[in-house]
């Protein structure tokens, strides 16, 4: 489910025909610094909604939490945003999310919390949550006051502000690492587990 491949004309049908794959030939995103900050920071009190769930405040959380930013997930029954496939770094929201459900067990035996972050609201990160049987909870950032705070990448399209794909490990409230630019983003999720095992 989440491999690479090539993905069908639509790319918005159901399961296996777009959504949770990587379509071959997908420009990767560049280093452009926007993340160099990042390291060392303390998150910001901010209480976000969540799915599943209360409102988090991410900076109250003791111990070791993982919160991935990404731009949207789409939803099958919806076309993807204009020219999706040719933005760096945009395609792959399913498949990185698909693959933190996957590790998710490794993960939470690493002593981490896992937490996905996007601009969506909480209805259709709701839909995304169930659809994919995600084992964790998706934080809306609609307001961008975390992005704002953080000073997160972000880029627009079709009207809409969404955040870069960017990795976060903190720790006690602290950023501590930072992947940033994610891809392949069905890779992200091995990657940060390597990172925490090393």
């Amino acid at each position: 489910m989440t491999g690479p491949g090539q993905s069908g004309p639509g790319q918005s049908g159901p399961a296996g025909s777009g959504l949770d794959r990587l379509p071959e030939g997908l420009v990767a995103p560049q280093d452009d610094g926007a993340c160099d900050h990042l390291p060392g920071l303390r998150l910001p009190v901010l209480i976000l909604p969540a799915t599943g769930g209360p409102p988090m405040d991410l900076s109250a959380l003791p111990g070791l939490t993982v919160l991935y930013a990404y731009p949207r997930t789409g939803q099958p029954d919806q076309p993807l945003p204009t020219d999706w496939d040719i933005i760096p770094g945009a395609r792959g929201c399913t498949p990185q999310s698909c693959a933190f459900r996957d590790h998710y067990a490794e993960l939470a035996a690493a002593g981490a919390r896992v937490f996905g972050l996007s601009t969506q609201d909480t209805a259709d990160q709701a839909e995304a949550a169930g659809r994919l049987h995600l084992p964790f909870p998706l934080l809306s950032d609609a307001e961008l006051r975390l992005a704002h705070a953080l000073k997160l990448p972000t880029f627009e399209v079709d009207g809409l502000t969404l955040l870069r794909r960017v990795t976060l490990i903190v720790r006690d409230g602290v950023i501590h690492k930072v992947f940033y630019p994610v891809f392949p983003p069905d890779q992200n999720a091995a990657q940060v587990l390597a990172w925490l095992g090393s």
